[in-house]
């Protein structure tokens, strides 16, 4: 077991995390704690005022519990426009399940995320499998809007709900030699169709890293949540990695498993087609693809007679906070 301390709180009684906070003034102001209490607890549909015929994915008594208590962090968040619910959950890559857009969504439902463990095993001091929900336990959620930028040049902008990977690798204690970060994703071929396929390209289970200071950036976040809910499983449901300054396929889906290690780890793209997937991949406007552009990107919602289109910002517009990473590298090299 992971140590945090649980609250010993009810549903009903799950406050707003800057009320938590200041416990003696909540309890001073019941009155005032009881009105926000109801707003913190507020359905997804109200909040974000989405159509109650839109699928959602409740996920676990306990996680719906945290995510309504998740605080907002507009210190990281971007103000732009959201992207619409649908198609954050209706357009995604999640190749275990086909390769068409709409495959994750029409394919995952079946998926099983609760219960969850993840193995945490390399060079740390505190190894083993621990289930997720005694990760997040002790844990504070927080929303994040995030732009999300797709090698294949398309985009959005999405409010995920999560905490920063950094808070959850110190409680590991990293030994001293660990520089990298690997993640894997749940390899089952029942309930994984793709992976039963003899013609696919990925050699399974799919796999990404990071470098140890990308990993511990404050930017750097394990999202269990988008748009107030539980992650759906397309979405790389219970657990998934976010990384806004680098393409979308570093941000790994369905974690089972965090390895720390000494040498930079083997990951899925780059290992098939090296020379159009780096291991940094980050978002680089003067840095085509071999096929494509990605000087520009399609802000979705978009389309062949109403086109979004508009000019992708280095390091996805995050450079203020992530370029000192890559002093004196060069991007071209290591892209």
């Amino acid at each position: 077991m992971l140590i945090g301390k649980p609250r010993d709180v009810r549903a009903s009684e799950i406050t707003p995390e800057s009320i938590y906070r200041q416990r003696r003034q909540f309890i001073k102001g019941l009155a005032a704690g009881s009105a926000m209490l109801m707003s913190g607890q507020a359905s997804a549909l109200a909040r974000y005022a989405l159509d109650d015929e839109q699928q959602r994915y409740p996920g676990p008594d306990w996680l719906q519990q945290k995510l309504r208590a998740a605080g907002k962090s507009g210190e990281f968040s971007t103000a732009e426009k959201l992207t619409p619910y649908e198609h954050v959950t209706g357009y995604n890559n999640f190749y275990e399940f086909g390769l068409g857009k709409e495959d994750p969504k029409a394919r995952a439902q079946g998926l099983k995320t609760d219960p969850w463990s993840v193995e945490i095993s390399g060079e740390v001091h505190k190894p083993g499998t621990y289930q997720l929900e005694d990760i997040l336990k002790g844990v504070d959620l927080e929303e994040r809007i995030y732009r999300l930028r797709c090698v294949e040049a398309w985009s959005m902008v999405i409010p995920w709900v999560g905490f920063p990977l950094a808070d959850l690798l110190k409680r590991f204690d990293p030994k001293g030699n660990a520089r990298y970060v690997a993640f894997t994703t749940l390899e089952d071929p029942q309930q994984m169709p793709r992976q039963r396929s003899r013609f696919g390209t990925i050699d399974w289970p799919y796999v990404e890293g990071l470098r140890m200071d990308e990993a511990m950036h404050p930017l750097t976040l394990l999202a269990v949540g988008v748009y107030g809910d539980a992650l759906p499983p397309q979405n790389g449901a219970p657990l998934r990695l976010v990384v806004p300054w680098k393409y979308g396929f570093k941000s790994i889906k369905s974690i089972v498993r965090i390895h720390l290690s000494e040498e930079m780890p083997p990951t899925s793209w780059n290992r098939t087609a090296p020379q159009e997937y780096g291991f940094y991949a980050n978002v680089n406007p003067a840095v085509d693809h071999p096929r494509w552009s990605q000087s520009t990107e399609r802000r979705l919602p978009s389309s062949l007679f109403s086109p979004n289109i508009i000019d992708t910002q280095p390091f996805n517009g995050y450079a203020d906070q992530v370029a000192h990473l890559y002093k004196g590298m060069d991007l071209r090299k290591w892209y």
